[in-house]
C-alpha cells in the first residue's frame, strides 16, 4: 500500500470507517474491485441500519455500534472525512501498521491513467461558490468539466464513471485533505484562514496546516489570499509547500494587483499573473458587476476562481462569462423577501465566524438572527467588528449564550431576544421577534455563525425554515 497506484484490490481486506455520504460510496466501489469490505460505524440508528442492509445485500460485512476495534487482518482503512484524527479505531491502525487514507486519497488513487487534471480549492468560507464559479468559467471555455467534492457530488463516482472530462473543479474540506497525502492537484487555492473545527484538528496550526497540504506538488500555481492578515497566512501556507519546479505563487487581491497578482482596478477584475509582461501588462477579465453579489468576499471568490482558471489557460473572455453565467447557491446572502420596508436575506450557510463576518459587513443597519452549534469557536471578534451596525439581536440554538456574552461585552447598547428554545419552531418566533426589533431600511439577516445540527437537519433546512417565517409575516 505505497504511494503508487493500488491496480490488484483482488482479496484485499479493506475496513471502511462509518457510513453516510462517502463511506457507503466507498464501501461499493471497493467491493466491486474485488477487496473483501468491512464497515464499522458507532452509530446503530434506524438510518444506520437501513444503509447497513443495504450493503449486506451485496455481501459487505457491517459492524454497527462498533467504530472503535480494527476488525483482524485489516490491511487499509478508508475513513469518513468527519471522523476525528484521535479515534481510537486509528491508534490501534498506527499500531499495527495499517493506514489510513480518506475518500478523497481513494478517489485520487483510483483515477485512470489519462485522468482530468484537478484544479482544488479549499478554504474556511467560500469554497462551493468558487468551485461553481470555476467550473462555470471552465464550461464557457468549451471545456468539460464538473464541480465536485466536498460539494455534493461524489469524486469517487466521478473518477470510476465512465464519462471524461477535461479537468474537474475539486472543493476539497480540511478534513479531508488530513486523510489525502498523496494528491496533488495541477493548481490549487487556499482562499482564507480563520478558526474552525478546532474540535476536530485540536489547534490552528493543525488546521493551517491539513489546508495547506492542497498545495504539495501543485504543478503550475498556488493560489492565496494577498488580503489575508491571519497568522498562519495563506502565503505561508505557499512558502512550506513543496510544489514542482516552475510552480507560482499567484495572490489575489481586491486592490490594485502587484506583478504575479489577480485584483481590481477601477471596477475592472485584472491579471497580473498570466500574461507575456506581467511587470508592464494587465490583461482586463470581467467587470465588478458581472459578479453576483459584487460583495467584497465574492469578488475575491471570483478573482481566485479566475486565477485557477487562468492557470489552466482559459482566455480572458471565459473569465467574464463564466462569471456572468454563474447563479450562486440558495441560502447564501439570498434576499427572501421586503416586508414593511425592511429586507430579510437568508444567509443560513454561514456556519461560522469568518463566513458571518462577511455577511454582516455587507448591511448597514441589521437585525441579526444568530446561534446553534459553536464548534469551539468564539466570538468576541466577530461582535466588536459588527456592533456599529448592529440594531438588535435574536439568539437561538445550544451554543447562544456564547454570543449573548460576546454582546454583552461589545455591544452592551443593542437589544438582544434570547430565545431559549432549540425546536425547530423557534426559527417563526426568531423572525417575529426580529420584525419588533426592525425599521424601514434595516435588514433582518440570518447569519447564524454557527452549525445547524442542534435544531435542524443541515443549513439548507434552517434557511428554509428562515424563508417560511418571512414568507408568512408577508401574508
Amino acid at each position: 500500500m505505497g504511494s503508487g497506484q493500488v491496480t490488484d484490490w483482488q482479496g484485499k481486506h479493506v475496513t471502511v470507517a462509518g457510513l453516510g455520504v462517502s463511506g457507503v460510496p466507498a464501501a461499493k466501489v471497493l467491493h466491486g474491485l474485488g477487496a473483501r469490505v468491512t464497515v464499522v460505524n458507532d452509530g446503530d440508528d434506524a438510518r444506520a441500519r437501513e444503509q447497513a442492509a443495504e450493503l449486506e445485500a451485496l455481501g459487505i460485512a457491517v459492524r454497527l455500534g462498533d467504530g472503535a476495534t480494527l476488525p483482524d487482518g485489516t490491511e487499509l482503512i478508508v475513513t469518513a472525512p468527519g471522523w476525528k484524527p484521535d479515534k481510537p479505531l486509528f491508534a490501534a491502525a498506527e499500531k499495527a501498521g495499517v493506514p489510513v487514507w480518506g475518500d478523497v486519497e481513494l478517489a485520487w488513487r483510483l483515477r485512470k491513467p489519462d485522468a482530468a487534471p484537478w484544479l482544488a480549492v479549499t478554504g474556511t468560507n467560500g469554497k462551493t461558490t468558487t468551485v461553481q464559479m470555476l467550473a462555470s468559467i471552465l464550461r464557457a471555455a468549451g471545456l468539460r468539466t464538473a464541480a465536485v467534492g466536498n460539494i455534493g457530488v461524489s469524486l469517487l463516482d466521478v473518477v470510476t464513471g465512465e464519462e471524461q472530462y477535461d479537468v474537474l473543479a475539486v472543493e476539497l474540506s480540511s478534513y479531508q485533505l488530513h486523510w489525502a497525502p498523496s494528491l496533488r492537484a495541477h493548481s490549487a487555492a487556499v482562499l482564507n484562514l480563520a478558526p474552525d473545527h478546532l474540535d476536530w484538528h485540536g489547534s490552528m496550526e493543525a488546521y493551517a496546516a491539513d489546508k495547506g497540504r492542497v498545495y504539495e506538488g501543485n504543478r503550475i500555481a498556488c493560489v492565496y489570499n494577498a488580503d489575508a492578515t491571519d497568522k498562519p497566512s495563506t502565503e505561508d501556507l505557499v512558502r512550506a509547500a513543496d510544489v514542482e519546479e516552475g510552480c507560482r505563487a499567484v495572490g489575489f487581491t481586491l486592490g490594485t494587483p502587484g506583478p504575479s497578482q489577480l485584483g481590481v482596478v477601477e471596477g475592472i477584475l485584472v491579471d497580473r499573473a498570466f500574461v507575456e509582461d506581467r511587470y508592464g501588462n494587465a490583461q482586463e477579465l470581467a467587470e465588478v458587476t458581472d459578479v453576483d453579489p459584487p460583495a467584497p468576499h465574492n469578488i475575491a471568490n471570483a478573482l481566485a476562481a479566475a486565477a485557477l482558471a487562468r492557470a489552466f489557460g482559459v482566455p480572458a473572455a471565459a473569465v467574464r462569462d463564466g462569471l456572468r453565467a454563474f447563479t450562486p447557491d440558495a441560502h447564501r446572502i439570498a434576499r427572501v423577501a421586503d416586508v414593511d420596508g425592511v429586507t430579510y436575506v437568508d444567509d443560513s450557510k454561514a456556519t461560522n465566524t469568518h463566513a458571518a463576518q462577511a455577511s454582516l459587513a455587507a448591511y448597514e443597519s441589521i437585525v441579526w438572527i444568530a446561534g446553534g452549534l459553536a464548534k469551539g469557536a468564539t466570538f468576541d471578534e466577530l461582535v466588536a467588528g459588527a456592533a456599529e451596525r448592529l440594531r438588535g439581536a435574536v439568539l437561538i440554538g445550544r451554543d447562544r449564550e456564547l454570543i449573548r456574552e460576546a454582546l454583552a461585552r461589545h455591544a452592551p447598547e443593542v437589544p438582544v431576544v434570547d430565545l431559549g428554545r432549540t425546536d425547530t419552531g423557534a426559527m417563526l418566533q426568531a423572525v417575529q421577534e426580529a420584525k419588533r426589533l426592525a425599521r424601514p431600511g434595516d435588514t433582518v439577516l440570518l447569519a447564524p455563525a454557527c452549525a445547524s445540527m442542534d435544531m435542524f437537519a443541515n443549513y439548507n433546512r434552517r434557511g428554509e425554515a428562515f424563508a417560511q417565517a418571512v414568507r408568512e409575516l408577508g401574508a
